[in-house]
């Protein structure tokens, strides 16, 4: 599906096969000479037949077409080897440009099997397979020709000059782009409507969610009157949506203390004991990734209240115990 949501920019709603965000927003900026796309979806055969009638119906060839990926989450980078032309400049920051490039190696995914054990995941019963992460199921062709870029960076197309905005949290290296004059925020998983990004921590070298509660701060300081977000509808009072994130992760911290209590805890102990807006009632029933995804979003206030110092920290067996000091 294709709509016109600005002058000059259309939304191009990229399907998430089997996925419950349902569809990335991919956004063409047209301009005199060159056009811009911003992010792309999954590499699957669905997504690559929705981006191809995409910019058949809107005319558009990517030899005369940029590319610019908010962050690397394969739902927003997945089809940058198949969409980028010799011509094409792709731009990403640094942080997730270098993780792209990365995502088919399978050295990069250690990581990543560390902390299915020290979330406790391994030892609830789950499956140490990296291979059935989205990350890497979905993921872009080896790409080795990004433009890294940093904050700052400016790219000007058609009638809007954007600027871009560093906005770690939801990813190590998430960037915005955001137009002054036409007060004009494109966010990708930054900010998001009725959905919360998922904010999930991998190992303990860096608060994630401090990241992001930062980061939430410094787009609050801008002037917003349009926001296209990376899934779903576009927003028209960035302030409030601001404030909603905030109080849901006061919330979840909450929540998060609640459920500990008096007694040590690990990642997915508490993850299996929080609230979540999802179909499945029981912990037993969420599927492989949504208890990954759960125990990614646990973990990153986990450490955050250790941080802060409401939580202490230790390591049994390969795997993280949490208590109130």
């Amino acid at each position: 599906m294709i709509d016109q949501v600005l002058p000059g920019i259309y939304r191009i709603e990229i399907p998430l096969p089997n996925n419950p965000l349902k569809a990335t927003n991919a956004y063409m900026i047209r301009g005199e000479k060159r056009n811009l796309l911003v992010d792309t979806g999954f590499n699957t055969e669905v997504s690559r037949q929705a981006m191809d009638r995409g910019l058949q119906e809107l005319g558009v060839k990517m030899e005369n077409t940029d590319l610019f990926v908010t962050h690397l989450h394969s739902d927003h980078s997945g089809l940058v080897n198949y969409l980028a032309a010799p011509e094409t400049m792709v731009w990403m920051s640094e942080a997730d440009g270098q993780v792209v490039e990365a995502s088919r190696d399978i050295s990069h995914w250690g990581m990543f099997n560390g902390f299915l054990i020290v979330s406790g995941l391994v030892d609830s019963g789950v499956e140490n397979d990296y291979t059935k992460h989205p990350g890497y199921r979905f993921a872009s062709e080896v790409y080795k020709h990004f433009n890294l870029i940093r904050e700052g960076f400016e790219i000007e197309i058609g009638d809007y000059r954007f600027r871009c905005v560093a906005t770690p949290g939801h990813t190590p290296g998430h960037m915005c782009l955001y137009d002054h004059n036409q007060k004009l925020l494109l966010s990708g998983d930054h900010i998001l409507g009725k959905i919360t990004p998922n904010i999930t921590a991998w190992d303990f070298e860096t608060d994630v969610l401090g990241q992001y509660l930062q980061s939430l701060d410094k787009i609050a300081q801008l002037e917003i009157d349009t926001v296209l977000p990376g899934h779903r509808y576009l927003l028209t009072d960035c302030q409030g949506r601001i404030e909603e994130l905030r109080k849901h992760h006061r919330a979840r911290l909450e929540n998060v203390l609640d459920i500990i209590g008096g007694a040590t805890m690990n990642t997915t102990q508490v993850a299996s004991r929080m609230r979540w807006d999802l179909s499945f009632k029981q912990w037993e029933e969420f599927p492989w990734g949504q208890k990954l995804f759960a125990s990614g979003e646990a973990m990153s206030h986990l450490y955050h209240l250790t941080v802060k110092g409401d939580l202490e920290m230790s390591l049994e067996n390969e795997i993280a115990w949490f208590r109130k000091k």
